[in-house]
């Protein structure tokens, strides 16, 4: 830990990015606790990362990006720490993480935006509470088809409120009727944008 802290501590060379990667890497394999060492790694990681940035605000989080991938995070850290010293692959691999870490803020702040441009659309659009709880959960995380009987069951409803909720909802040309056959309706947001 002493040579890790001093390197941690005095080395300005290397590439930011590229430290937080051996940094973490390194304290990982040091293991000097008997738990919680991965969130201390992660927490090291992000601070160097912040610190390469040079800002106080990101907007990524390469410790959850971990969590995402753990699997493949553990894999590429046992089969490096058992290598001939190389880290090579592991560096390859917090490089790929991170990129996806700022992908997937970009998707969802694309999502975010997207559901603020829909209420700044129908901001004066009469929308009742149910057809508002379904509205965001179809921004949000929404999973499957939406059917009447999923409306009525998310939103304590019956179907036939369920139903009209729907079908007013089609009248004012916020959701459509998929091509999809079958024996259920499936529905889906119509394509907008502001003007």
């Amino acid at each position: 830990m002493d040579k890790f802290l001093n390197w941690f501590n005095n080395e300005n060379s290397l590439d930011p990015v590229l430290k937080a990667a051996i940094a973490h890497f390194w304290f990982i394999i040091i293991h000097p606790f008997d738990d919680g060492n991965g969130r201390i790694g992660r927490a090291i990681t992000d601070m160097l990362l912040a610190c390469a940035e040079g800002s106080g605000e990101r907007f990524y989080s390469m410790s959850s990006q971990i969590l995402a991938e753990r699997k493949l995070y553990y894999e590429v850290l046992q089969k490096v720490q058992h290598s001939s010293g190389d880290i090579t692959e592991w560096i390859d691999w917090f490089l790929h993480c991170l990129k996806n870490a700022m992908l997937s803020t970009e998707n969802t702040t694309q999502k975010i935006l997207r559901k603020a441009e829909f209420w700044k659309l129908h901001e004066h659009t009469p929308i009742n509470e149910r057809q508002r709880l379904i509205l965001n959960k179809l921004f949000d995380d929404f999973e499957g088809k939406l059917q009447t009987s999923k409306w009525a069951k998310i939103v304590k409803t019956s179907t036939d409120t369920a139903l009209r909720d729907i079908k007013d909802l089609v009248e004012k040309g916020i959701l459509k009727q998929t091509d999809e056959g079958g024996r259920n309706a499936n529905y889906e947001l119509v394509d907008f944008k502001l003007e």
